[in-house]
């Protein structure tokens, strides 16, 4: 086992990133920090590193604990960091929020119906 790997292969092997391709785009975006700066997808990774990592559905603030380039086992993916206390709490509230949002159902898309068409001609003031 090395002591470094490209950052990209880490979070593939890290399950941020559902395939390398995609960790590597993150990457390239922006939407990976290491130490705080922006990279590149061959910049090494080592032990003891902080990343941010935004992968589009969740934030995460982790410090590398080991170095793997090779996706394994969630259960030894989770060994290869530690997430900050305060990455997270975000994630629980973040988790809260949504939680007690409301469903996308509830919202009404597309046409309205006759109803609400006179309901809305009515509190326009265009009824006939």
């Amino acid at each position: 086992m090395t002591d470094t790997t490209r950052i990209d292969k880490w979070l593939w092997a890290a399950r941020f990133f559902k395939t390398r391709s995609l960790a590597s785009d993150a990457v390239d975006h922006g939407k990976v920090r290491l130490n705080g700066d922006k990279t590149k997808p061959a910049h090494s990774v080592r032990c003891g590193d902080s990343l941010q990592i935004d992968n589009g559905a969740t934030e995460w603030e982790v410090e590398v604990r080991g170095i793997s380039d090779k996706r394994g086992a969630a259960a030894v993916a989770q060994q290869l960091y530690a997430e900050t206390a305060d990455s997270l709490e975000r994630r629980r509230l973040s988790a809260e929020r949504n939680r007690l949002a409301p469903e996308p159902a509830a919202r009404r898309k597309g046409r309205p119906t006759k109803r609400d068409r006179r309901s809305l001609d009515k509190a326009s003031g265009t009824d006939s």
